[in-house]
């Protein structure tokens, strides 16, 4: 039996022919499908308290915005470009450090980014109160409208590069404390901010541009928080000031950074002059030092 040679002149331009039209088809439909949503975490290793940025690209213009959550907790998204969203994810020292996945989707597509929040030690401090000058505990009225403030979530941008210094007084409080109040340790409990030695009526300064929403006084039963100032940033990052002895602003008005809002004070629950300065993003309480020294956007 003689083999039949294989007819190379009919059957290799038809199977290269196959061949190129399925590698442009896959390139075309392939890449189309990979690159139409791609996302990433900023800082990649996040430890508690941080703000970690979302950056969505997508391959085409929409103003429906990408959904990103985490723990089937769904955080808001912005627009910065015809086709680049962003979103935070807020972290804080109640949360369990380990493995997080970031769910993102958008144009029918999902991206899971993993996401490792690492740990970290914050100092403790025993602090011994009585219901002399400020209480201990908020009104409702006091209550009701800082947590109001905290919820807001305002579409515009306003701050632009790394916040300022509010005052130029000594950090005697930084961030994440944990406490004993009256020798009891508070679970649930970490400083949401940042305290300042600064002196008695020294002035306090917007850290960056926004609207204020809240202006709270003892008058009005603010006996925790004493005089306060809320200031929207935008895009969910709200900062808020305590214990002021001046208020010149009110609600409704722009500041820009560096303007002067307001002079520290000792007034609510407090054991001497200071300034309490708090940073909120997505209601949550989180570390203001990547926002003043690198800038988060």
């Amino acid at each position: 039996m003689v083999a039949r040679p294989f007819p190379f002149s009919i059957k290799l331009p038809l199977l290269v022919s196959l061949i190129l039209v399925s590698a442009i088809a896959a390139a075309i439909f392939g890449a189309a499908r990979v690159d139409a949503l791609q996302a990433i975490l900023k800082p990649m290793n996040p430890l508690l308290g941080d703000t970690v940025s979302v950056w969505i690209v997508t391959d085409k213009t929409t103003k429906t915005p990408p959904k990103v959550s985490m723990n089937n907790k769904q955080f808001p998204a912005f627009a910065m470009s015809s086709n680049r969203w962003r979103a935070f994810i807020p972290t804080t020292p109640l949360d369990k450090a380990g493995e997080r996945q970031v769910l993102v989707t958008g144009d029918g597509l999902k991206q899971t980014l993993p996401m490792r929040l690492g740990d970290r030690e914050f100092p403790t401090q025993s602090i011994w109160i009585n219901d002399s000058g400020g209480g201990s505990e908020p009104t409702d009225y006091e209550w009701d409208k800082v947590s109001a403030f905290k919820k807001l979530v305002t579409p515009q941008k306003f701050w632009n590069g790394a916040f300022l210094r509010p005052n130029d007084g000594e950090i005697t409080t930084g961030f994440g404390v944990q406490r004993y109040y009256n020798g009891v340790f508070a679970d649930d409990y970490y400083h949401r901010g940042v305290d300042y030695a600064g002196g008695y009526g020294s002035p306090v300064v917007a850290p960056a541009a926004g609207y204020i929403r809240l202006v709270g006084t003892v008058a009005q039963g603010f006996l925790l928080h004493g005089n306060t100032i809320g200031l929207d940033h935008g895009q969910g990052v709200e900062s808020i000031f305590l214990h002021l002895s001046k208020i010149y602003v009110k609600e409704g008005d722009f500041v820009t950074a560096g303007q002067t809002i307001g002079a520290i004070g000792a007034t609510g629950a407090v054991t001497g002059p200071h300034l309490h300065w708090g940073l909120y993003v997505n209601g949550e309480a989180i570390d203001p030092v990547a926002w003043r020294y690198e800038g988060v956007e």
